[in-house]
């Protein structure tokens, strides 16, 4: 084997997206809002948290979802351009943004200060039909929002232009990843009384508070639209069970094996050192393909039907397996992280051993040597329907 190059069709660096995944998280996740009487908004912010946002919100829609949340007006268009025309917010952009795109596109715009309301008003002006506008309220998270002190004068200054329609009011939650923090009945009790003000204003708006974690343990907080972003994408952020699948499979495949004796160092500071004879196999991805370095030392992967240990330190363009006296190949897949259901690791796992969240780690995917492919979600079943 000693020198042999890799072959095949296996991925250099593949992030392998399940869409059967996502359709399922949706379809339960808008099954627990529904309960609620409320409608659901998937958030593809990121390039859909590293997923792909246009294959991600398509299927989203087609699993139950109605909405769509982007971070910026960009992303927005992006889903516009490609098609989709599903009620789409936007809500983070810099001041002097062009708004007049995205009301002409039809994208809601988040206000959280008149100077914002102020632009909006005039590009609305200049798309020459009004803005679809959601007010946020600040009630904890010391973001965006508006703080309390100024929302009266801002409703009431919506309420009183022409050129906006106020379709919701919403705010965004802290700790509703800890279930029983105090903060999140501090914030929604904030969030009822800026509802309050709003209708006093003589505004009738939609509300939305809750996120992901909110979704899956406060129906309480579903109030008229939740906005589920990780789960969609089968990531839990509560630590109680829910029925989510992870989509995303970061895989690779053998490029290079050796047989080394025992004493040798391995990779940059030889931080490691094989302990007897073994064969090496040479993964071509590193911290360059989303491969975080602080998992030097701590990492396996996936290799030949079980967890293998990666040999001292993650390169920028490759890391180092030792395989012991099993049978290894060129072009053998690797997975470095998955769903779990083989044994494999999990993006849940990275984060923890490196001290982050499992967010950061699959928007990390976006790369530009990390092919992205998609697996479709299956057709519904037509069992049972009517003809």
């Amino acid at each position: 084997m000693n020198g042999v190059m890799a072959a095949g069709n296996l991925p250099r660096a593949e992030a392998l997206i399940d869409l059967g995944a996502v359709a399922h998280n949706v379809t339960s996740l808008a099954g627990l809002a529904g309960q609620s009487g409320a409608a659901t908004m998937v958030v593809v912010k990121a390039d859909g948290y590293g997923h792909g946002a246009v294959e991600v919100a398509s299927t989203a829609l087609a699993a139950g979802a109605t909405w769509l949340g982007s971070c910026s007006l960009d992303e927005a268009l992006t889903l516009r351009a490609a098609g989709l025309t599903a009620p789409t917010l936007s809500w983070l952009d810099l001041p002097g943004t062009d708004y007049a795109a995205g009301i002409a596109a039809d994208v809601d715009l988040s206000v959280a200060s008149l100077d914002t309301l102020a632009e909006v008003r005039a590009a609305a002006k200049q798309a020459g039909r009004p803005a679809r506008v959601h007010l946020k309220i600040d009630t904890g998270l010391s973001r965006n929002g508006c703080p309390p002190d100024q929302w009266a004068r801002l409703v009431d200054a919506a309420a009183r232009t022409p050129e906006v329609r106020v379709v919701a009011i919403w705010s965004h939650l802290a700790c509703a990843d800890e279930p029983g923090h105090p903060s999140i009945d501090a914030q929604a009790e904030r969030f009822v009384e800026a509802y309050r003000v709003a209708r006093a204003a003589g505004l009738r708006p939609l509300r939305h508070l809750a996120n992901s974690a909110a979704t899956l343990t406060r129906p309480d907080l579903h109030f008229d639209l939740v906005r589920p972003g990780i789960a969609v994408y089968g990531l839990n952020p509560t630590p109680q069970p829910a029925d989510l699948r992870p989509a995303m499979t970061f895989r690779s495949s053998v490029a290079f094996t050796k047989r080394v004796p025992a004493g040798e160092g391995v990779s940059y500071g030889h931080t490691w050192t094989t302990r007897r004879d073994t064969t090496l196999a040479l993964v071509p991805v590193g911290y360059a393909d989303g491969v975080p370095r602080s998992l030097s030392g701590r990492m396996q992967v996936w290799l030949g039907g079980r967890r293998r240990l990666v040999a001292g330190r993650v390169c920028m363009d490759q890391i180092v397996v030792d395989c012991g006296d099993d049978p290894v190949s060129p072009g053998d897949e690797v997975i470095l992280f998955g769903p779990g259901d083989q044994g494999e690791p999990t993006a849940r796992e990275w984060a923890d051993l490196i001290g982050t969240i499992d967010y950061e780690i699959v928007t990390g995917m976006c790369r530009p040597r990390l092919r992205r492919r998609h697996l479709p979600a299956p057709a519904p079943s037509l069992a049972g329907v009517p003809r």
